[in-house]
């Protein structure tokens, strides 16, 4: 067995219990060699969620449920990696990739044949999430194992709900391998690592806030992060009297999906179309790619002022337009994550519609959640979050089972307690997001109870508060004499 060197680590009860599934699989650790435990919690996107590749505040709170990964250097040059989880979702539970295949001794290899590596077997690609930052590591410091690693994953995070269940693996993955390379970081670096493993490395085209609070989270705080591309602004408390509670639709969603894709293509065509429109100068990047000067908004969407837009740009960009029409007139995209299909028509005016008024909407729920003591001021918050609910329908992201939980919060309404609902994330399923006073938990559980009633999906309750990777900090185990 292994003891922690901290003594706050020794009372950890989570702690304690994963080390336990570890030490169980015999086969994977050496008890004579020290263990690397790193924690990520998952998040509640409480107001940003999508806007956030367009340079948006966004507000996002460390929930309690978390990933654990467990690392220890093996003397075989392979990275062997088995998860708890990986065989209730139809995967691999124990997966396994040659160290030179993976970060090879002569350099960095290129990271779309990384991503080739691990698509060629589905049963295992889980284990990019896990296994690209190595990858990423070597690219971005040039560190790579000079032996193998093992490692040993646990979650009580849902995958597909919602609530950055990717995010919490890569961040908790990096901070154990993190250690192993002799490589320190801080949470901002954390956080954009870990993005740059699953754009890079896994191929979804997320942007960083999920990352960001799992490096960063603060315990019963939102994170204030301005996505620009990823600066903290602080964090505003959770009043005491209020609180914050995740419903899950039951409906499975991607950020790998074609809507989100999609919308997120949309938005940087509208921010292409708004620069050609104010007269900025722009050269060619690469295929599909340009790079544009912006003196003006820094290359961000979320940073055209509203006004500015309603009464500049918002009736010259267009509802929608063909990937050919587009490449033909603007040469390509800013965002080098995605690529314009040519042979598809994307919804133009609406993305870029979003990204703006959802940073304004996030900067006005700030401030009011910041002086929330008044009951009229906290009913502007809850009409807020139905704005931003909207805003994600009107992009084709809505669901079914996530506008009926909506409604199901406003048909209970403020005299029970609930102010505001709206989907979260990258939307097309997952989980809803309710502000409610505090003692209300009787009203979610009624909500929670109608909704399974009527859809015939359980909706699951997510709660509770943690602190992110960085806080929480690694944890060295060295074995016991």
């Amino acid at each position: 067995m292994w003891i922690a060197e901290r003594p706050s680590a020794r009372a950890d009860s989570e702690l304690a219990r994963t080390v336990s599934l570890a030490a169980a699989e015999t086969d994977l650790f050496d008890p004579a060699k020290p263990l690397y435990v790193a924690r990520a919690p998952s998040r509640l996107d409480v107001m940003g969620g999508i806007a956030d590749y367009s340079g948006s505040l966004v507000l996002e709170l460390p929930l309690s449920s978390a990933t654990w990964v467990v690392a220890q250097v093996a003397d075989e040059p392979a990275i062997t990696v088995m998860s708890s989880e990986a065989g209730e979702l139809g995967k691999e539970s124990v997966g396994r990739i040659s160290l030179d295949a993976l970060t090879p001794e002569a350099g960095p290899i290129d990271y779309a044949d990384v991503r080739g590596l691990f698509r060629t077997d589905p049963s295992r690609s889980w284990m990019a999430y896990v296994a690209g930052a190595l990858v990423v590591l070597q690219h971005v410091y040039g560190r790579r194992l000079s032996r193998g690693a093992r490692l040993f994953v646990h979650s009580d995070v849902p995958v597909g709900r919602g609530i950055a269940s990717s995010a919490a693996l890569e961040v908790a993955s990096l901070v154990a391998l993190a250690a192993l390379v002799d490589v320190a970081l801080d949470g901002r670096q954390i956080g954009l690592l870990a993005q740059k493993v699953e754009n890079a490395v896994v191929g979804a085209p997320c942007g960083v806030m999920d990352q960001m609070t799992a490096a960063c989270g603060r315990r019963d705080h939102l994170l204030c992060l301005k996505c620009q591309p990823a600066e903290s602004e602080g964090y505003v408390a959770i009043p005491p009297d209020l609180e914050l509670w995740g419903l899950d639709s039951g409906i499975r969603h991607e950020v790998g999906g074609p809507a989100y894709g999609s919308v997120r293509v949309g938005t940087f065509m509208g921010y292409r179309i708004v620069a050609d429109i104010a007269g900025l100068v722009w050269e060619k990047a690469a295929p599909g790619h340009v790079m544009v000067r912006d003196p003006l908004w820094g290359g961000y969407l979320a940073n055209v002022p509203p006004s500015v837009w309603a009464s500049r740009f918002r009736q010259r960009v267009p509802l929608e337009m063909s990937g050919r029409e587009f490449l033909d007139r603007y040469s390509g995209l800013t965002d080098h994550v995605t690529d314009v299909d040519p042979d598809r028509v994307y919804a133009v005016r609406p993305c870029a519609e979003h990204a703006i008024l959802e940073n304004h909407r996030v900067r006005i729920f700030r401030t009011l959640l910041e002086s929330s003591a008044r009951e009229d001021a906290r009913a502007l918050l809850g009409e807020l979050m139905y704005q931003s609910h909207a805003s994600y329908g009107a992009l084709g992201l809505g669901s079914d089972g996530t506008d009926r939980l909506v409604a199901l919060v406003r048909e209970t309404g403020v005299e029970e307690g609930l102010y505001g609902a709206k989907i979260t994330g990258a939307g097309s399923g997952g989980t809803v997001a309710v502000l409610a006073r505090r003692g209300a938990w009787g009203a979610i559980e009624s909500i929670a109870s109608a909704y399974q009633t009527e859809m015939g999906r359980e909706a699951a309750i997510f709660g509770g508060s943690s602190v992110g990777a960085q806080i929480y900090g690694l944890v060295r185990l060295e074995p016991e004499r």
